[in-house]
């Protein structure tokens, strides 16, 4: 019985481990449960393939955002997508993009006219035009978008207006045809009081029919050389000056531009100002009914034979203390003007150079006040570097400088150095206070020199702290002398001369920009803080470009990846 039990419990016990058993292998076994997993590892395999698709998409990315920044002058954030980039071509295509999208263009530009022919010989001779024919504005019009339906009635009117000259006989006496079907031009323009608003808006209109009666008026101004001037600031021949004046006001200019020059009027003797060359110029162009556009300068002046050095007395200061004028790395001076480093440095005569700049415009103000009163005097433009322009003279012929070279830095008196040091301390890095020894000479390019290279010193550490000191002195400069200026001048127009240094401004570091104090390199907008210095003190801008002496030298402007253009767009 017991054994049987036991058989029994065995057999029992048996048969349940064998159906846990074969339970077990069954659920092991359910295809439900294999299919599951399978898709499973399929998702965490598309999983890792989408994570290397996308690290190799921002990978990619990277590489063309970093190419942008460095050699396209794309001023893209740091965590860029491809929004910027499309924003940063729309912009460059001259469209305006809002925060929201929106997009429209910025400047729609008149589209070229082909049936005007260039000028030749004599430059007074009958302006040469030929009709256009209807069948050449489907090209001109669809560049700019026009409507199909503003084509249309684009074509009737010009039809339209076809129709009535030919009929109006009287009208087209003026205008002879010439023998190519042109119409020459040779007495004044009739203006046409019927001008289609998509004529308007796309530059479509003949010349024949244009109206700019309600454009802006843009005022014209004669620049007067100082060669007017004979020795001690007398005029040289008042009667000729006149009849020139009356001569520029019957063709409807509006007035002339006169340098002040420091070296003329405080010549000799500091704080003697001999200002009577300049009241009788002033009076003359008062006579002549003609307005003013004067120009405070502090440096040398040059112009055809004639050389205004600055005072004398200054100049004997600078025999005995040759730190008072621009330095560069061998040692050369730059006599043309002051270096900013004695802006706050009793250097002259018991004077610092901001105190002189405000002598000499407070005794001009005091001088002329009644020029200021009626308006003779409309804007005063303030020197404030070498000829004027508000930049270094790291460009300077005279220290060997030769166009497309990319310049020294000018900081190498003791004043600046003196300030690179204290700014060094401040920083916590005392070793920082010197100026780049790898910075190559005035006639090297960008690769040759070790700080402006691509990968160059002048993206390291130290390097950005040198050029945010360096262009900070040249911001510093002109808000001190411009708050001053604000001062003597209130209620004039002040205006501030920039030279555009657009020579390598397409590569990386944008060394010639550097040597002349616009810290603008390809990852750095250098032109932003000095609009702001500029529009907190009320001062516009003239940007001045440099040419090119030579067509060689105009050739090759590809070679030395200038873009005038480009600058101009980032400073506008």
């Amino acid at each position: 019985m017991g054994s049987s039990a036991k058989d029994m419990d065995v057999e029992g016990g048996g048969s349940m481990s064998s159906g846990e058993h074969e339970e077990k292998v069954e659920i092991g076994h359910d295809p439900m449960s294999i299919e599951h997993k399978d898709r499973e590892r399929d998702r965490e395999k598309e999983k890792e393939r989408t994570k290397l698709r996308e690290r190799h998409r921002r990978a990619i990315t990277s590489k063309i955002l970093a190419g942008l920044r460095r050699y396209g002058n794309y001023n893209l954030p740091v965590r860029a997508d491809i929004n910027d980039v499309i924003k940063g071509l729309a912009r460059e295509a001259g469209w305006t993009v809002e925060a929201d999208g929106t997009t429209y263009r910025s400047r729609v530009p008149y589209p070229p006219v082909p049936w005007v022919r260039p000028l030749t010989g004599n430059s007074f001779s009958p302006i040469t035009l030929s009709s256009p024919s209807l069948g050449q504005l489907p090209s001109l019009v669809t560049e700019y978008d026009v409507k199909p339906a503003e084509l249309a009635q684009l074509k009737e009117s010009l039809m339209s207006k076809a129709q009535f000259k030919s009929s109006q006989k009287e009208v087209a006496e003026p205008y002879p045809a010439n023998s190519e079907g042109g119409v020459g031009i040779s007495g004044s323009i009739t203006n046409s009081k019927e001008v289609a608003l998509d004529q308007v808006r796309h530059g479509l209109t003949s010349v024949l029919d244009q109206d700019f009666m309600e454009t802006a008026y843009v005022p014209v101004y004669v620049v007067i050389p100082l060669t007017v001037f004979k020795e001690r600031n007398k005029l040289a021949d008042p009667s000729v000056l006149m009849e020139s004046l009356k001569a520029l006001k019957l063709a409807k200019v509006d007035g002339v531009m006169v340098e002040c020059c420091w070296g003329l009027v405080e010549r000799d003797i500091p704080q003697q100002y001999d200002w009577s060359g300049y009241r009788q110029l002033f009076d003359i162009v008062k006579e002549s009914a003609m307005k003013l556009q004067l120009c405070m300068s502090f440096h040398e002046y040059k112009e055809s034979d004639i050389i205004i050095s600055l005072p004398t007395w200054v100049l004997d200061i600078g025999k005995e203390n040759p730190d008072i004028f621009f330095t560069d790395q061998q040692g050369g001076k730059n006599i043309g003007c002051l270096t900013w480093g004695g802006d706050k440095e009793r250097i002259l005569e018991g004077r610092t150079a901001l105190e002189v700049y405000y002598d000499f415009m407070r005794s001009f103000r005091q001088n002329f006040d009644n020029f200021f009163e009626d308006r003779t005097i409309v804007s005063v433009e303030i020197g404030l570097g070498d000829h004027g322009e508000l930049q270094y003279p790291s460009h300077s012929k005279k220290n060997g400088w030769r166009y497309p070279g990319i310049g020294e830095f000018q900081c190498y008196d003791k004043y600046l150095q003196k300030n690179l040091k204290s700014a060094a301390v401040v920083r916590g890095h005392p070793e920082w206070g010197i100026a780049p020894l790898n910075a190559g000479h005035y006639n090297l390019f960008p690769q040759d020199a070790h700080f402006f290279c691509d990968g160059g010193d002048y993206d390291s550490y130290y390097g950005r702290f040198f050029l945010q000191w360096y262009s900070q002195v040249l911001i510093d400069h002109g808000e001190r002398v411009l708050s001053l200026a604000n001062l003597v001048f209130e209620g004039t127009d002040i205006v501030v001369k920039i030279s555009g240094v657009h020579w390598w401004y397409k590569t990386a570091s944008h060394a010639a920009e550097l040597t002349a104090g616009f810290y603008n390199s390809s990852n750095r907008d250098g032109y932003t803080p000095i609009s702001r210095m500029l529009a907190k003190n009320n001062a516009g801008l003239k940007l001045v470009f440099m040419e090119p002496d030579i067509i060689a030298q105009q050739e090759s402007l590809l070679d030395v990846m200038a873009s005038p253009e480009g600058l101009q767009w980032q400073e506008y």
